[in-house]
Parts: structure tokens; C-alpha cells; sequence
């Protein structure tokens, strides 16, 4: 029974960690931004988040989407893990890619010279995955939180989607 249990939360897991990078790199996409950075690192990312959500140390994942010319940040993406997952049920899994696509409409389009970067932040105690290092965020100070509630699900395990923008 619990080799069952085991192998649904890694695939729980498989399933969250592949569609918040998807849901990520639809941001970037549709923002207007160059994906070759973000889908060139993808397996180090994803390494790193399936590691973490594995342990349940996964806090959230970042897209800082900022200006070059005053390292001021434009937008901000967060999606958010919450650890529900109960391995009961049917196994449903479902990710908001509408939901997604219209908050990415609403929050607008950044200027061309806009680049981005991909955070996470962790629990503390969580293990070290090579190549990951600390780092320092943009202020979010004059920014307000639109949320778009639960955009991707898997038996509980499952990720809420924000962003920040100017007020």
C-alpha cells in the first residue's frame, strides 16, 4: 500500500513541478519576452522544484520581469504551493492555462527592453541542488497582488497563481 502512495505524490509531484514551468514559460511567451533563456535551463529547474516539492519544501517560484535600465520591476509572477495532497480520490489533475492566458492579457505587455528571472523560495531545512544559489528580490514597494486563485492541481497537491504590477 504504500508503494502506491509513494509513486502517486512522485507523480503528484512530476505533474505540479512540469506545469508551473509550463505555466511559467506561458507567462513569458505571451508577455512578449524571449523563452530561449528559461527553456534552456529546464531540467535544472525542474531538478531543483522536484527536489523541493518532494520534501515539501517548496514554497513558491518567482518570475521577476524587470527593466534593465533601473532594475525596477515591471510585473512579478508567484505561484504558490500548497501541500493538501491526501492520495485519495480519483487522481484528478487539471491546470488553468484560460485563466492564465487572460490574467497574463490583463496585466499588459512589458516594454521590449524587459528581462526576467527565475526564483524560488524554500523552507528552511530544505536540501542544497547544485548550481542553485541565494539571492536578493526586487522591491515590490507601490506594486498590488491581482490573485487568480488554484491554476494547477493534482490530488490536492497544487499551485495559486498571482502577480504584482504598479498601482
Amino acid at each position: 500500500m504504500s508503494t502506491v502512495s509513494v509513486n502517486t505524490y512522485t507523480h503528484s509531484v512530476t505533474y505540479l513541478a512540469d506545469n508551473m514551468l509550463k505555466s511559467v514559460k506561458d507567462i513569458i511567451v505571451q508577455s512578449g519576452l524571449d523563452p530561449a533563456a528559461f527553456v534552456g535551463d529546464w531540467e535544472f529547474y525542474k531538478t531543483g522544484m522536484r527536489t523541493w516539492l518532494q520534501s515539501g519544501h517548496l514554497e513558491k517560484v518567482i518570475l521577476e520581469v524587470f527593466d534593465p535600465t533601473n532594475d525596477a520591476l515591471v510585473f512579478r509572477w508567484d505561484i504558490e504551493v500548497s501541500y493538501a495532497w491526501n492520495g485519495a480520490g480519483d487522481g484528478s489533475f487539471w491546470t488553468d492555462t484560460d485563466q492564465l492566458r487572460f490574467a497574463i492579457r490583463k496585466a499588459g505587455i512589458p516594454p521590449n527592453r524587459a528581462r526576467y528571472r527565475f526564483l524560488v523560495i524554500r523552507k528552511p531545512g530544505s536540501v542544497n541542488v547544485a548550481g542553485w544559489v541565494s539571492c536578493s528580490f526586487r522591491s515590490t514597494a507601490g506594486m498590488v497582488r491581482q490573485s487568480l486563485g488554484t491554476t494547477v492541481e493534482h490530488s490536492g497537491l497544487g499551485a495559486s497563481t498571482s502577480y504584482l504590477r504598479r498601482a
